[in-house]
């Protein structure tokens, strides 16, 4: 006798101490699948959470994904007692690297699973599997008006939480620094740093200023990138565009220019004031300096438009 996460007793016995075996068996399909989806959504929520713009979407989420573990144990078991096998649980649907169109597709998941649970429900000819898919389903809607609850923040806002943890931003708030945690802040800046340079010209057109210092910030991702290999670190992957918010002119252009090369120089220079590797220290110099000139190159370019 199992007794499911839920607190529910499944007897896979009859009342004559026989095994039961479903007249119906599209259940065993139909409970493979809602495995399938479960084993989908955890690895999903897993990214989403890490995506996350704040941490009570985060945690939310992870809040959201143990629920998705616990459905998936119970189907499981049922599904054990039902067929005597494990079941061999796929990933049924790719997850998006984007976190809006993460949630966005999270949110019309969850609202079909509503409705699959309760089509398992009339299925099922034992009232524990009832019940437990009952519940289930009353989980799953919880979890799509959550995911509404989310879409519903405005993007700018999202862009800005977010880089509290990202960047140049994430290491400045950051108390105490590892090497590995130095260089991933620092070509995260350098990721953000591009796709802010590439929603600005296809904004605003190809000016030089830009086209020039993101031409030069490309042989800084060169030489982040020869630190983490030297060092048998994971390159992070580039998700910055999700963190990028467009500005409104020409002149936010140059302003925001501006700031993040102020950001940039601060977070080297916090760098540079710990123990690092002979290489490290020359390259984080190298970068530093760098965005001092870039930092002028913004700063003429803003003084043109405030003096006009």
């Amino acid at each position: 006798m199992y007794r499911n996460q839920y607190g529910y007793t499944f007897n896979p016995y009859g009342y004559d101490g026989y095994f039961r075996v479903q007249s119906d068996q599209s259940i065993v399909k139909d409970i493979e699948k809602a495995i399938n989806g479960e084993y989908s959504a955890i690895a999903c929520y897993n990214k989403l959470a890490d995506l996350a713009p704040t941490q009570q979407a985060r945690q939310q989420i992870y809040e959201i994904r143990q629920d998705e573990i616990r459905h998936y144990e119970a189907f499981t078991n049922i599904y054990k007692q039902l067929t005597g096998k494990q079941p061999s649980p796929k990933i049924d649907a790719p997850c998006s690297e984007q976190y809006r169109e993460g949630i966005d597709a999270a949110f019309i998941d969850e609202q079909k699973t509503v409705d699959f649970y309760h089509e398992i429900e009339r299925k099922a000819q034992d009232l524990s599997i009832k019940e437990t898919f009952r519940q289930a389903a009353a989980d799953e809607q919880n979890h799509s008006v959550w995911f509404l609850y989310f879409l519903s923040f405005p993007k700018k806002d999202r862009a800005q939480i977010r880089q509290q943890d990202y960047g140049a931003t994430g290491a400045l708030n950051a108390s105490s620094l590892t090497f590995q945690d130095m260089l991933t802040y620092a070509i995260q800046d350098e990721y953000l740093a591009q796709a802010r340079y590439d929603a600005i010209r296809r904004e605003f057109g190809d000016i030089q200023t830009f086209v020039r210092i993101q031409e030069a910030e490309k042989r800084h991702i060169t030489a982040l990138n020869t630190l983490f290999t030297r060092y048998q670190f994971p390159i992070p992957s580039d998700n910055a565009s999700q963190y990028v918010i467009i500005p409104d002119s020409v002149k936010a252009a140059y302003a925001a220019g501006v700031q993040g090369e102020i950001e940039n120089i601060s977070m080297y220079e916090k760098f540079l004031l710990y123990d690092l590797p002979e290489d490290a220290r020359t390259v984080f110099t190298q970068l530093r300096n760098a965005s001092l000139n870039h930092l002028a190159a913004f700063r003429r370019g803003l003084a043109r438009f405030e003096n006009s």
